[in-house]
């Protein structure tokens, strides 16, 4: 007799285990590098057409190999199975397509699915499927340049983010509104956050002044500067953003956390033969 057992991922390949740790790691720390590195040059660029015109190329070569080698680690750990990288290949294309209508800056239309699929499949599935959504929508829409990196990084440490919060929900009514209002505030403050992020890749490029980064100011009068910048260019548009990421988790939520729980709940299984 062959009987199907539900299972969980809780034996892991602890050398992989630690590698995928270890990956995802260094590619948030590539990240952190690549975003604050121009603060500690000293100077600014003359433009921002010029906002990591060499730099950006390095740093995509790097990530694209290193998020290969977090998915192997992910698979050979058991963290990741067919199913579950099927799915998350579904997921990206779907990311990728609902990122098309995206206005200025980025309309919410795809914020809230990695925030969910995150906040359900957890932080390594959520940074993949963040990273490689925006991958997958650049190549469809030809939106490759040097801000593509930086794209990457903020969206996968948006959907890493939300698989921080599942503890969180343990002690919530799944698909009630207690776990909705949460990740429905969760997704509002990410309105914000991934703009004012994104901001920083061009920022340090600008030419001096009272918009522009001065070089050799402290952190505080940096942090002014920015504050400054940021309310003037990017406040109206990122809440916009906000209010949307919370409308459609509070609009689509529930379905959407019930059929990605269905799914996974559908990942972890062996077959066991008698």
């Amino acid at each position: 007799m062959i009987a199907a057992m539900n299972t969980s991922p809780s034996h892991h390949n602890q050398p992989a285990a630690w590698a995928g740790n270890l990956a995802l790691a260094l590619i948030c720390l590539l990240g952190a590098i690549a975003f604050l590195y121009p603060f500690a040059m000293g100077r600014a660029e003359t433009g921002f057409e010029q906002a990591h015109a060499t730099t950006a190329p390095i740093f995509f070569a790097i990530l694209g190999p290193a998020l290969l080698i977090l998915l192997i680690a992910e698979l050979s750990a058991g963290r990741l199975n067919t199913r579950a990288l099927a799915t998350l290949g579904v997921l990206a294309g779907v990311v990728a397509l609902l990122r098309l209508p995206a206005g200025p800056g980025d309309s919410p239309t795809f914020f809230f699915l990695i925030i969910l699929a995150g906040y359900v499949y957890g932080a390594r599935f959520g940074f993949l499927l963040g990273a490689l959504g925006l991958l997958v929508s650049a190549l469809l829409t030809g939106g490759i340049g040097p801000w593509l990196p930086f794209q990457m990084f903020v969206s996968g440490w948006m959907g890493m983010s939300a698989g921080l919060l599942t503890p969180l929900g343990r002690s919530l009514k799944p698909g009630g509104w207690g776990e909705l209002t949460m990740l429905a505030g969760f997704g509002y403050l990410w309105g914000f956050l991934f703009g004012a992020l994104m901001n920083l890749w061009f920022w340090p490029f600008a030419p001096a002044g009272s918009l522009g980064w001065t070089p050799g100011s402290g952190l505080t009068a940096t942090i002014q500067q920015y504050f400054i910048f940021y309310t003037v260019t990017s406040l109206a548009w990122d809440a916009t953003r906000a209010l949307g990421n919370a409308l459609l988790i509070a609009l689509l939520g529930r379905l959407a956390l019930k059929e990605l729980r269905r799914f996974r709940n559908r990942f972890w299984f062996a077959v066991d033969a008698h």
